[in-house]
């Protein structure tokens, strides 16, 4: 089960890929995050690495920080290993943060299921929307439906995301 609108935030501790390792009040940013579960190997997450990275450098700004956390079983998909991890944080030169869910507890603890998912909070570490980016992963050019930008916007603005909660679009986790 996940985490619900108005909850405050799990804590956690995970290594990153720039060799720090992070709690979540190290990684918010002053007026909202963004936790998206990510992996390497997903294709849903590989079309949206783009539009993420635009959309930290659009928001970091305005106090929005973006982070990405791997849960994946590294062992039966390698390509998701914290050395992978890595590799691809450089290449995509990632601007938000690439963290290490090793043990596979901290999606347990935000009840996530897919990669992408995300999980926007705000100033004060309570949850203000669950769910998927946008309403098409393969062109952000035909979206319809810019959810997570919506989000930010509303929190932004001191106002609830409407909807609160939409259908994460993505390869499940690998669990252990």
């Amino acid at each position: 089960m996940s985490i619900a609108i108005g909850e405050l935030a799990p804590d956690f501790r995970m290594r990153a890929t720039d060799g720090k390792t992070y709690d979540f009040a190290g990684l918010t940013g002053e007026k909202a995050t963004a936790l998206l579960f990510w992996c390497n190997h997903c294709p849903y997450v590989i079309a949206n690495q783009d539009r993420v990275i635009a959309m930290q450098a659009e928001f970091a700004a305005q106090g929005v920080r973006f982070a990405a956390v791997c849960p994946n079983n590294a062992e039966v998909y390698p390509q998701d290993s914290f050395e992978k991890m890595k590799q691809r944080a450089l290449e995509k030169n990632y601007n938000f943060l690439y963290l290490h869910d090793e043990t596979q507890e901290i999606a347990r603890a935000f009840g996530a299921q897919r990669t992408p998912e995300v999980f926007l909070f705000d100033a004060a570490r309570l949850l203000r929307y669950h769910g998927r980016i946008d309403d098409n992963h393969q062109d952000v050019r035909q979206a319809k439906s810019h959810d997570l930008r919506r989000a930010i916007d509303a929190v932004l603005a001191g106002q609830a995301p409407d909807p609160s909660e939409t259908g994460a679009v993505g390869c499940t986790i690998k669990w252990k």
